[in-house]
């Protein structure tokens, strides 16, 4: 979890091969109004994450069956965890990517292809609640190599087995 800019897919990517296990990235479970919507700079609100979420659920409930997966999404709110939570309780551990503003910034802006413009950064640094006392997940700092990130994500899951 984390903005964007957190380093979510290249973490998530490294983490799933390294466990061997599925990964999904969240950006695909979006709707093309979603897509539409932030290309266009206009961040999203709860109604519009609401079906996201919700298929996001879906395949963490699948993937609770079937062995486990690794899934990126930003899940930026508490409730929004909750509802990752529920799909498969006690199945899920939250990897906060987490870190200072200008390196998130200097990160989108380096990016080419990707609907996310740089203006929506403060949006969804806004709408971020970090994780509370009891949500199952730890933070991670995005200062860290990428090759650190895998290895820190791979032993906060392996501890929690």
């Amino acid at each position: 979890m984390g903005v964007s800019g957190s380093g979510k897919t290249t973490v998530a990517a490294g983490l799933a091969q390294r466990l061997g296990v599925p990964l999904a990235e969240a950006d695909e479970f979006h709707s093309p109004a979603n897509i539409a919507k932030m290309t266009s700079g206009r961040p999203l609100d709860d109604a519009d994450r609401a079906p996201w979420l919700a298929a996001i659920a879906g395949w963490i409930a699948e993937r609770a069956r079937d062995g486990g997966g690794v899934v990126t999404c930003s899940a930026l709110k508490r409730r929004y965890r909750d509802t990752l939570l529920a799909a498969a309780p006690g199945h899920v551990l939250f990897l906060h990517l987490d870190g200072d503003k200008e390196l998130l910034a200097e990160r989108i802006g380096r990016r080419s292809g990707h609907f996310m413009p740089p203006a929506l950064l403060d949006s969804q640094l806004a709408d971020l609640e970090p994780l509370e006392p009891g949500e199952p997940g730890v933070r991670l700092d995005i200062a860290l190599t990428p090759d650190a990130l895998v290895d820190a994500a791979a032993a906060a899951v392996e501890g929690d087995r």
